[in-house]
């Protein structure tokens, strides 16, 4: 490293102890918070007929078991400490049993009736055929009407299933279930089984869908119905719902956006989804019910893009292409589907609501449709069943629509990483409330960020580094002191997954708010790998790729096991609102479609992306002046 850095930011090869184990009173747990099983209907209709809660629980924890399309054995590389089994709430269960059970028309009139079982047949020809995919996509919103019309049209509802009589006996059969496995698998200290589902909107192809997650146990969570779309397409509803239910149950909720990347822009947007203007009043309940989002999932990468982040060379990371909808179109990023821009337009509607509404933690997790868990490269079992073959994860059009997106645009990723007090739901459940939690897109890298003031090179070394840096400072998730005499600093330690690739990087992504209330942003190399150095812009020499085209391995004789700094911001202005958190990458690594096409003998991935560089997100430390 430029000795001239030294004074803000070193470079250590002896973290390793400092991050195996638990941090003062807080343990480094991993998990999925976004996982689907048979009981979503998009997943029975994409090949997911048989593996229900059980299945994903038991292939969390380290079983192996049948994969519900191909039935070859298979079995998680790294047990995770903690899952979410989050169905849609829309149609709970309602495919899976209609199709194995039939439909009961005894209190239909003749033409719904009629209406019933040419749905019914329509619905068992497909999955029956093995092509659910063309249900799946009759069940998506027609983009003819704007997501707000589309909304208040309530559309979505109008395709082949809407037709089929779906008594609130199916869903209340599949939640018990699903919530019963989650007791069942529940073991303090352990494996944390979380309750949870999926509220769904997606009004014109704009996602703005939500994993709701409680940590209330089974049988609580059997008292209250899980709030859909079907109920409302509007968040503000969802808030309300899940204060009310709080209110009467003793059940504490979140909800986390997701897939903010394909949202039409109207995930973080500068008002309400119903057109109305943001106040303090919707500001504070989104942030009560919204600590964190997903930032990294198998449907891509919400993190930024170089159309809003144009200086950034890592901005374009497993970019999605296409949006969620009935008629095939690409993907055109705006500014309110990524969360580096939400933190960013948080600050600008703080200075007028004087509530950040957008003060987000981060996490990743997968949105698996396979009940399986799965965010390593060499253990990736696709988004849905069908596409767990290599064979299958190449470009599926579905008839006129063209609905062209395969296995190989989609990435493995990501998972949950959470400092918790111990493994159970409520301290899970209080990390990710306080948003001391982090994402990565599948590596089990090891994070700590801490902000404060005076940080000094000699503090990366503390014995016991967590209670060391938080008493004079915060963690990431927390907001800086109000009043700062001198520049920020920061404590940022990364060591690499034990069994994958060395880090290349550590990196600090700034944004802030000038006085007439524009934000900015910038991104730091603050600690790197290898002898590499600066140049006058900043930036640094990549470091070299050792993927082995042919096999897909990975050399590590370049990167570093840890990376560690302390940096102080050399461009503060108490003056000005900022944020702050840390992004970490690994050296490139072999993509899933990469080793997909070594298998079936091709040279590469056919347009897709052969290596990658994995990474980490931690969630922001803010300043307010």
């Amino acid at each position: 490293m430029n000795s001239s850095l030294l004074a803000t930011a070193t470079l250590t090869v002896s973290l390793i102890a400092p991050l195996s184990v638990a941090a003062a009173d807080k343990q480094l747990l991993w998990g999925d918070t976004h996982l689907h099983t048979t009981y979503s209907s998009d997943a029975y209709a994409n090949g997911n007929l048989t593996a229900g809660p059980d299945v994903a629980y038991r292939y969390a924890r380290g079983m192996p078991v049948l994969h519900p399309y191909h039935r070859a054995r298979v079995q998680i590389g790294t047990p995770l400490d903690f899952l979410v089994v989050s169905d849609h709430a829309e149609f709970l269960g309602g495919i899976r049993s209609i199709h194995r059970n039939g439909v009961d028309t005894s209190d239909l009139g003749i033409i719904d009736t009629i209406k019933a079982y040419v749905a019914h047949y329509v619905l068992t020809d497909a999955i029956d055929s093995g092509e659910g995919r063309r249900l799946f996509v009759s069940m998506l919103p027609d983009p003819a009407l704007t997501p707000r019309e589309d909304a208040q049209a309530a559309s979505m509802q109008n395709s082949d299933v809407s037709m089929l009589p779906l008594p609130p006996e199916i869903e209340i059969d599949a939640w018990k279930s699903i919530t019963d496995y989650a007791d069942e698998h529940y073991e303090p200290g352990v494996f944390t089984a979380l309750v949870g589902w999926e509220w769904s909107s997606i009004p014109g192809g704009a996602n703005l869908h939500r994993v709701v997650v409680s940590d209330s146990s089974g049988k609580l969570a059997q008292s209250y119905d899980p709030f859909g779309s079907d109920n409302s397409p509007y968040p503000e509803d969802l808030w309300a719902w899940l204060e009310e239910t709080s209110a009467a149950t003793g059940a504490n909720f979140i909800a986390i956006p997701h897939n903010s990347n394909i949202s039409k822009g109207y995930m973080f947007d500068t008002s309400s989804f119903r057109g109305e203007a943001m106040t303090p009043e919707y500001a504070n309940a989104r942030v009560k019910w919204e600590p964190i989002a997903e930032i990294t999932q198998i449907k891509g990468d919400s993190e930024t893009h170089s159309t809003l982040s144009p200086d950034d060379e890592f901005a374009d990371f497993e970019n999605y292409p296409y949006y969620i909808q009935r008629i095939h179109s690409e993907y055109a990023p705006q500014v309110g589907d990524f969360v580096r821009s939400a933190l960013k337009r948080g600050l600008e509607l703080e200075q007028a609501l004087g509530v950040n509404p957008y003060q987000l933690g981060v996490i990743g997790s997968t949105d698996a449709h396979t009940s399986l868990p799965s965010a390593e490269e060499d253990k990736f079992h696709g988004k849905v069943a069908i596409d767990s073959i290599p064979e299958n994860k190449l470009t599926m059009p579905v008839g006129d629509n063209a609905y062209a997106v395969g296995g190989w645009d989609r990435s493995a990723s990501g998972l949950a990483a959470v400092w918790a007090t111990e493994n159970t739901r409520e301290a899970i459940l209080a990390a990710m409330k306080r948003k001391e939690v982090y994402a990565t897109t599948g590596p089990r890298i090891a994070v700590q960020f801490f902000g404060g003031a005076g940080f000094a090179a000699d503090d990366l070394s503390a014995a016991h580094i967590y209670d060391h840096a938080t008493s004079r400072g915060v963690a990431m998730g927390g907001t800086l002191p109000v009043s700062m005499d001198e520049a920020p600093s920061f404590i940022a330690t990364a060591a690499k997954d034990p069994v994958g690739a060395n880090l290349d990087r550590l990196q600090v992504i700034k944004g802030w708010v000038d006085a007439q209330g524009q934000s900015h942003e910038r991104v730091y190399n603050i600690a790197w790998s290898d002898d590499r150095a600066l140049s006058a812009d900043g930036k640094l020499p990549p470091v070299e790729n050792t993927v082995d085209m042919s096999t897909g391995e990975v050399d590590n004789r370049v990167g570093a096991e840890t990376l560690s700094a302390v940096w102080t911001d050399p461009d503060f202005d108490a003056a000005q609102s900022a944020f702050y958190y840390l992004r970490v990458l690994q050296i490139s690594t072999a993509r899933h479609s990469l080793l997909d096409a070594i298998a079936m003998g091709m040279d590469s991935a056919e347009g897709h992306p052969d290596t990658i560089q994995e990474r980490a997100y931690t969630s922001s430390i803010w300043y307010r002046p």
